[in-house]
């Protein structure tokens, strides 16, 4: 058996010979817009807040983009000198799963800034409500200093 014949074919050719790139952007198409009608049903039953959801939907349309119109893709990666355009493909993945993670630690930050704000109000107002609930007790009950 040849090298370049393929294992799970009963002809000499090779697998690519059958390769359709239509069927892989129509798949991809569809991935595309499932993505977004799950992103969209998210907000709508309150999982995912429209904040944290406009990266995600953002992404989304760029990729249904980059799945309708597949020369855009291969001017990507000309662009960016990259041979082989699912490269560039993967490039834009990985940038865009480091924005939406960078994203999330600047509001998880700011969560945590916030949490530390309400503790330290809730210590001082915790503070107040027992020295007033003291001085009450006092002035009910002036023979108990």
């Amino acid at each position: 058996m040849d090298v370049a014949t393929c294992k799970h074919c009963c002809k000499e050719d090779s697998c690519m010979d059958n390769f359709n790139p239509h069927t892989i952007q129509i798949l991809s198409i569809f991935g595309s817009i499932a993505f977004l009608f799950l992103i969209i049903f998210l907000i709508r039953i309150r999982r995912l807040k429209e904040e944290y959801a406009i990266l995600w939907l953002f992404f989304g349309v760029i990729f249904l983009f980059l799945s309708i119109f597949r020369k855009s893709l291969e001017f990507i990666s000309s662009l960016l000198g990259i041979a082989y355009p699912p490269a560039a493909l993967f490039l834009i993945l990985i940038l865009a799963v480091i924005t939406i993670l960078i994203h999330f630690s600047l509001v998880i930050s700011r969560m945590k800034d916030r949490q530390r704000q309400l503790t330290q109000q809730l210590g001082l107002l915790e503070a107040r409500f027992k020295k007033i609930s003291q001085e009450k007790s006092n002035f009910k009950n002036p023979t108990a200093q």
